[in-house]
């Protein structure tokens, strides 16, 4: 009978109730699009750092992260990369010759990471050929190099002018080689394209009097959440003297940015929540006021304190369920709808780059997401509804039918 009561209230004033609804599904849809926007945002930054260069793993001579200096290479080159080779999960690994450079032109200069590797296996691994804006990528033959389009700006080179790279070798003195630009490529990272350069794996180690060792294996798995598992096998297998780190432990910052992210929406909640709040007790309120005399007729007649209670507190409830139901459903179909179109920012195109983000967003629907709303929509719906409840109790059964 209560339920058919509140159902009852809620069509006699229609546009109260649209009004009501309409704003509950606006919440709705409007937490679902920050909540998908946003973590779609900082998940893309984080795969952004971990496909330019970065991998899920990654193998060094220990002490190498805390210390970037050529003179602590891998150990074991055959033993480090047989391991890699053999491990179940591992999509895809490059040997890497990385150092700190400077890098000059005819007309300028500019400090930054040379990078040797082997372009085949390279291009398996990172995004650099997939992000060539000009010119080729490695053939890995030759005194060739492709660079950033920001630092060839910074050089004041292009495709076929010359670039020199010094670097310190192995034994402490300065190693030097002219290099032709042969491609210029463009990632989502600003700061990446002002100081990489990437050049054939024999060059760099000749430059650097490296002979055949390496500094870096970088590794791409086919199950990025198995990354944990998959290097505590690779530190049993090549023991104390190698360095396995996974993406959490070489971008701690952005792993920590995401960790984090679901606290930082509490806050969120909490700002659309209070503002839901006060929009239904001021609803409620004016429906409550409007039926004082029914109210009253009610009481009069037996019904008791609690009935009334938990009749207006019904018809919150059926508000937030329908509302609740609806933003749901809508958040949802836009948020997909986004997700296949991308959302467009190439106005603000720079300031993305400069954080690794590209201009396309793409949102990530999450469970955890949707469940939030369907809990705090609800929830504080009824809490709003309190007072107005409450206040109806409060009525006198005869000043109630005289009130005018």
């Amino acid at each position: 009978m209560l339920l058919l009561v509140a159902w009852r209230n809620l069509r006699r004033n229609s546009r109260r109730t649209i009004i009501v609804l309409v704003s509950i599904v606006v919440g709705v849809v409007s937490l679902l699009l920050y909540d998908s926007i946003s973590y779609g945002m900082i998940r893309q930054m984080l795969d952004n750092s971990v496909g330019a260069s970065i991998g899920h793993i990654q193998i060094h001579g220990k002490g190498y992260n805390d210390n970037r200096v050529i003179q602590t290479s891998i150990p074991d080159r055959g033993r480090a990369e047989n391991a890699v080779r053999g491990m179940r999960g591992v999509k895809a690994w490059s040997s890497r010759v990385p150092s700190f450079g400077l890098l000059s032109s005819a007309q300028g200069s500019s400090g930054g990471v040379i990078v040797g590797v082997d372009a085949h296996s390279e291009s398996r691994v990172s995004s650099i050929a997939s992000t060539i804006v000009k010119g080729r990528y490695l053939e890995g033959e030759g005194r060739e190099v492709v660079i950033g389009r920001a630092l060839a700006g910074k050089l004041h080179v292009d495709v076929g002018d010359k670039v020199v790279g010094m670097a310190s070798t192995r034994g402490g003195e300065v190693g030097s080689e002219l290099f032709r630009v042969v491609g210029l490529f463009e990632t989502v990272s600003a700061d990446f394209d002002k100081t990489h350069m990437f050049v054939p794996m024999s060059s760099a180690q000749e430059m650097l009097d490296m002979g055949g060792d390496i500094i870096e294996i970088a590794i791409v798995l086919e199950q990025p959440e198995q990354a944990e598992r998959i290097a505590a096998d690779l530190r049993a297998q090549l023991g104390p003297d190698y360095e396995v780190l996974t993406y959490r432990e070489l971008v701690p910052l952005l792993v920590a940015q995401l960790e984090m992210y679901d606290q930082m929406l509490v806050v969120i909640y909490v700002i659309i929540g209070l503002a839901m709040i006060f929009g239904i007790i001021n609803t409620m309120l004016m429906s409550v006021f409007e039926r004082v005399q029914e109210f009253g007729v009610l009481m009069a007649i037996g019904m008791r304190n609690a009935k009334v209670f938990s009749m207006v507190m019904i018809e919150a409830l059926c508000l937030a369920m329908i509302g609740t139901v609806v933003g749901v459903l809508a958040g949802v179909a836009l948020t997909l709808l986004l997700r296949e179109v991308g959302i467009d920012l190439s106005v603000f195109a720079e300031g993305l780059r400069s954080f690794g983000a590209g201009a396309v967003i793409t949102p990530e629907l999450r469970f955890n997401g949707i469940l939030a709303a369907v809990v705090t929509i609800p929830l504080t719906t009824l809490l709003g509804a309190l007072y107005p409840a409450w206040k109806a109790t409060r009525l006198q059964p005869v000043a109630a039918i005289r009130h005018v």
